[in-house]
């Protein structure tokens, strides 16, 4: 582990050129990168510290072909989606092709990428309503609706972690969700347990292209100050 930190404009800038990298080089990357990439998501946030999340790092090139057959045939229900939905305006038609194209390729080589990353996360029990305090017995089934929605909140942060390490390490990666579509294919490939959800797939590897600047809409666009209809001034 480094015996520093990072300065602050070390971290802006990771943040700002930690571009989706959807072109890998087959080159090998050391386990001891992605022990230390590992071991950033795991200082992530973690709802009621209960830490229950999983990562499967698949390195077998026969695993990671099946994995990718799999994702590919995810990818065809994306495809059909994307192919309905219209260009969003803050980009042009082109811009939106060549997202479309690069999409494209690795949904055709996913399986290809030297190392893949699945986040997970272990299902967590809401408490019988007898158990509960009789005066808030009425909440239980609200509070399971709570629970779904906030779930994504205790594996997205680790996420995060972890494409900033990579790109901090050089190695380019992304968050893709389509193998949710099918996932009870994927699971049972990886012999992941029912009761652990998977939220991500993520190949890691030394990226073809370059990093950043990552291009994203102002923030006076998507900002409110104090109310929905006033424009954050910055």
């Amino acid at each position: 582990m480094p015996d520093a930190l990072p300065s602050s404009s070390d971290l802006f800038e990771t943040i700002y050129t930690a571009r989706a990298q959807r072109r890998l080089r087959p080159d090998p990357v050391p386990d001891a990168l992605i022990t230390r990439v590992l071991d950033a998501a795991i200082r992530a946030p973690s709802a009621g510290n209960a830490q229950n999340w999983h990562f499967v790092v698949i390195r077998d090139a026969g695993l990671r072909r099946e994995v990718g057959a799999l994702y590919r045939k995810a990818s065809d229900i994306a495809a059909a989606i994307y192919q309905a939905r219209s260009c969003p305006s803050h980009l042009t038609e082109n811009e939106w092709q060549r997202m479309l194209t690069a999409g494209a390729h690795l949904w055709d080589h996913m399986g290809d990428a030297p190392v893949l990353l699945v986040p997970c996360l272990h299902q967590r029990d809401l408490p019988a309503p007898d158990a509960i305090d009789p005066a808030w017995r009425q909440h239980h089934e609200a509070e399971r609706l709570y629970l779904d929605r906030i779930r994504g909140a205790s594996i997205y942060p680790a996420v995060q972690n972890i494409i900033l390490a990579c790109r901090a390490l050089g190695l380019g990666t992304l968050i893709t969700t389509n193998h949710l579509r099918i996932e009870a294919e994927f699971k049972q490939l990886l012999g992941i347990p029912a009761e652990v959800d998977t939220f991500a797939l993520m190949p890691i590897g030394w990226p073809e292209g370059h990093f950043g600047p990552v291009k994203r809409r102002p923030v006076a666009e998507v900002a409110h100050a104090d109310r929905w209809s006033s424009a954050w001034p910055g």
